[in-house]
């Protein structure tokens, strides 16, 4: 899954894609480059984000979604919490909704069931402005599952199946560095949620907090996470880094299909 961040404030690379023909052209670059979903958002969700209104947030999306839905392209997935959103961006071709707020908001489960789309439901502690003030678990591991878990069931109480469902863990969303390393270290337990499980580390500051370095230089620390969290059993891998990420799971994938004697298939 690429990321394409139609914000001027997103923590990586706010601003470069706000315009309608930049964002179009790195769609198609990412595509190129193996990207099999492309995600779409219009608010930042990193740390101390100040929250955008839903107009500003149709203005920025709805025209991108349109210009990328329909052939040629991978299919578009937008990454949002409004139920406005959800269900105009369904109308102008979205196929996905990818929420951080795993549908919460007051209207949401409505929204995503009528629009007819697969779901992302991601876990966070608290919300964006105050998500890293001081999180705390008990047990990170089975908190984020059960809320999952949770989230699944309000999910098929409102009409919406498991087969258009994943899940998401939600790293880096409330979570301090040890709980985003047991997270990883635990993936294969969402396994048992019975959906897919989609993975978002790229450029996160859990890897600067191991390796140093600023988010420009956190390419190969994201590089081997995506590859432990395929390894664990993730479906998708939402990214900044197509063409590396690509790489990176193609190897990683093979190994995994390997034949354990070495013969041909």
């Amino acid at each position: 899954m690429g990321v394409l961040n139609v914000t001027p404030d997103s923590f990586s690379d706010g601003g470069r894609f706000a315009a309608l023909a930049a964002a179009v052209a790195h769609a198609r670059s990412m595509a190129a480059e193996g990207a099999a979903l492309l995600d779409v958002g219009g608010e930042s969700t990193r740390p101390g984000a100040a929250p955008v209104g839903v107009a500003e947030e149709l203005a920025r999306v709805i025209p991108v979604v349109e210009a990328l839905a329909g052939p040629g392209l991978p299919p578009v997935s937008v990454d949002t919490t409004k139920p406005e959103v959800m269900l105009a961006a369904a109308a102008a071709g979205a196929e996905l909704i990818n929420d951080v707020n795993a549908l919460r908001a007051p209207g949401a489960l409505e929204a995503a069931a009528a629009s007819g789309c697969a779901v992302c439901l991601m876990h966070m502690l608290g919300e964006p402005r105050t998500m890293q003030a001081d999180p705390r678990y008990d047990d990170v591991v089975d908190e984020v599952y059960g809320f999952l878990a949770a989230r699944l069931e309000a999910c098929a109480g409102a009409g919406i199946g498991p087969e258009r469902l994943l899940v998401d863990p939600g790293f880096g969303f409330g979570k301090t560095l040890a709980h985003n390393l047991a997270l990883m270290k635990h993936l294969d337990r969402f396994l048992g949620l019975g959906v897919p499980v989609l993975v978002g580390v790229s450029r996160k500051s859990m890897i600067g907090a191991v390796t140093g370095r600023p988010v420009g230089e956190r390419l190969a620390g994201g590089l081997a996470l995506a590859a432990l969290a395929v390894a664990a059993g993730a479906r998708i891998i939402r990214t900044h880094d197509v063409a590396a990420t690509h790489d990176a799971l193609a190897m990683t994938t093979a190994v995994l299909a390997a034949d354990d004697k070495g013969e041909q298939g």
